[in-house]
């Protein structure tokens, strides 16, 4: 730099401009300067736009220019074009334009903080008086919802036969047959046939409601009625709400517990550093190297612009081979203690709903602190319980994401640089066959039969894990109830519903159908009051923010985030009828009503047991 300087110290006054301090006279060499990031490596005619400088491109005869030239040096000695500047210009555009939006995404939570947690703090009591309510409400909701399915599913019928008699276009005589396989649906739906197909079906859709619901309309009520005395069982145990709390509390530490260590295990080894070039064609190209003593070797001169940066953690010992085995095996233990975690809050749960249930005459016989009582009975008595029935869902996650992985690296190992898998190449994989071997079926047909054998088997874990963790739900309250082991409890409950494997079905779609709504209601309705509120469509009432950049970002905060609060809330009660309804079961089959063995059930229940005229007889 300094020879430059001595020929022709005016170049070097007007390039010093640009640095970020004044240099009168140049001390260091190029590369020190380039490498220092005190002066820029290459200058540009430029336009501001938005407080930045971007080059300034222009089109002349269909060539794209800057400062009437096509080509320019970079810095590194190497030539570039026009059109290698712009789209180094346009990603970086879009990088200022991401850290743009995030900061003014951070000044919308900035601003509607408080009205966030407004909006949560009434979700919550949304919540609450929704499930104190559903004894009033249930068989409202319900049938309501009924009446508006068969209502909407007879205006499809309506629809269709409007469609079926009165055709608009001229090729509705045509049959699916003629036209055969089109992309566009709606050649399909210009035929009269289309339209009778979906006619027949909505009727036969309808006819089954309508069965359905007369020859199962005892069990709804049944349903509906446990649904009512689910809501009075938590006014009576009103303490239950709040659990879901210390179980955000336990699964934060697991998350962090898990979290922590994932971090120290993938920052284990040693710091690997390796040669980055800015076009990638040197000889020392990804090469290690060390950034102390990187400067004092040629390789610098060598690779004008070559960069000794920071790669991954990594080493050559036995412990750092096997760092894979390590992250997963906590992740396994992620898995186990996340399940552990939601198994004792429902064991606690279903204790205090089971106090409630088996007491003959409520409120009077509820022992104090239900909730408190059965919460240190599940860590003092079933803590084995609990672990192995979390043991045995956490193995079948375990497998599903393992499956996950290898699906994942097989796909990645087409791909020459397939270095993630723990495969050792795509011979032992079965992509390529191996010498000597003999195959009779194509390689397409190969990968389609392996594809189709996959996704059946991914299907048949996912189905498994939901049937694990719905036995495990039941056991769960059969240990809070007679505290007997898992294996125990887990055959019992599974008997216990297999004998009412009608009710249970109803009971388990009566009772999605009310929290999947109750979620939606009370999301909804903090929806609607945040959308008026951050638009400024009730600042006659009330005054929000105003100036907000992303209206929709603090909206769709506050909706998710109630639905959340529900779904916390509803949790409780999904708990609270599956343990009045197992219990429910029990009471049935011990009891017969006499003085002797009285039902434990209230008397609404009871009404509805005898309106039905049947007995079931102790097994």
């Amino acid at each position: 730099m300094q020879f430059p300087y001595k020929i022709n110290n005016s170049s070097w006054a007007y390039y010093s401009q640009f640095c970020k301090s004044p240099i009168t006279r140049p001390a260091k060499s190029l590369s020190e300067i380039v490498m220092n990031d005190d002066c820029p490596t290459a200058i540009f005619p430029s336009k501001p736009f938005l407080h930045r400088c971007f080059p300034d491109f222009s089109t002349k005869n269909g060539t794209l220019t800057v400062g009437n030239k096509t080509t320019f040096e970079d810095g590194t000695g190497q030539i570039r074009s026009t059109m290698e500047l712009r789209a180094a210009a346009s990603n970086i555009n879009k990088i200022l334009d991401a850290k743009a939006i995030g900061m003014r995404v951070f000044e919308d939570y900035a601003t509607t903080w408080y009205w966030i947690l407004i909006g949560l703090t009434i979700a919550m009591l949304l919540s609450w008086m929704f499930l104190l309510l559903l004894r009033f409400i249930a068989g409202l909701l319900f049938w309501v919802f009924v009446l508006g399915v068969i209502g909407i599913i007879g205006y499809g019928i309506w629809h269709c036969h409007q469609e079926y008699s009165n055709p608009q276009h001229p090729n509705s005589h045509l049959t699916i047959y003629d036209i055969g396989f089109r992309t566009d649906i709606r050649m399909y739906l210009q035929l009269k046939q289309t339209w009778f197909a979906f006619m027949v079906i909505l009727c036969i859709l309808e006819v089954l409601v309508i069965l359905v619901l007369i020859f199962l309309r005892t069990r709804i009520r049944v349903s509906i009625a446990l649904l009512k005395e689910g809501s009075k069982a938590i006014g009576y145990v009103p303490s239950t709400l709040i659990y879901p709390v210390l179980t955000f509390f336990f699964l934060s530490i697991c998350i962090c517990y898990w979290a922590v260590t994932a971090v120290y295990l993938a920052t284990s080894g040693v710091p690997i550093y390796q040669i980055v070039t800015p076009g990638g064609q040197c000889k020392h190209d990804n090469r290690t190297c060390n950034p102390a003593i990187f400067n004092k070797t040629g390789i610098s001169k060598a690779c004008p612009g070559a960069q000794c940066n920071f790669a991954f953690y990594g080493g050559n010992s036995l412990y750092h081979q096997h760092i894979t085995t390590f992250q997963m095996f906590n992740l396994f233990v992620f898995l186990w203690l996340i399940n552990f975690v939601i198994a004792l809050g429902q064991c606690a749960l279903a204790g205090a709903f089971a106090s409630y249930y088996w007491a003959l005459k409520k409120p009077d016989d509820i022992p104090p602190h239900p909730l408190f009582t059965a919460f240190g009975r599940a860590i003092r008595y079933h803590t084995g319980s609990l672990a192995f029935g979390s043991l045995i869902l956490a193995l079948i996650q375990m497998f599903r994401i393992t499956l996950e992985y290898l699906e994942k690296c097989l796909k990645v190992s087409r791909r020459p640089q397939c270095k993630t898998c723990w495969l050792s190449g795509p011979e032992e994989m079965g992509i390529i066959p191996q010498a000597g071997a003999s195959s009779a079926v194509a390689p397409d047909n190969q990968n389609n039969i392996s594809k189709f054998l996959q996704q059946c088997l991914k299907c048949c874990l996912w189905c498994l894990e939901k049937l694990v963790r719905f036995l495990n739900r039941n056991a769960y309250v059969m240990i809070a109830i007679y505290g007997k082991n898992f294996c125990r409890s887990a055959r019992d409950a599974f008997d216990l519903l297999l004998r009412n494997i009608l009710k249970v079905v109803v009971m388990d779609k009566v009772t999605d159908f009310v929290l999947v709504l109750g979620k939606l209601l009370v999301a909804g309705c903090i929806g609607v009051l945040a959308f008026l509120l951050f638009t400024q469509r009730i600042s006659i009432i009330i005054q929000g923010p105003t100036s907000l950049n992303y209206y929709w970002i603090p909206l769709l905060t506050v909706v998710i985030g109630s639905y959340l609060v529900a779904h916390g809330f509803f949790s409780v009660y999904a708990m609270c009828i599956d343990t009045i309804f197992i219990c429910f079961l029990e009471d049935l089959e011990r009891n017969d009503g006499s003085t002797e063995r009285p039902y434990y059930t209230n008397q609404s229940l009871l009404k509805t047991l005898k309106a039905k005229g049947t007995r079931t007889k102790k097994q």
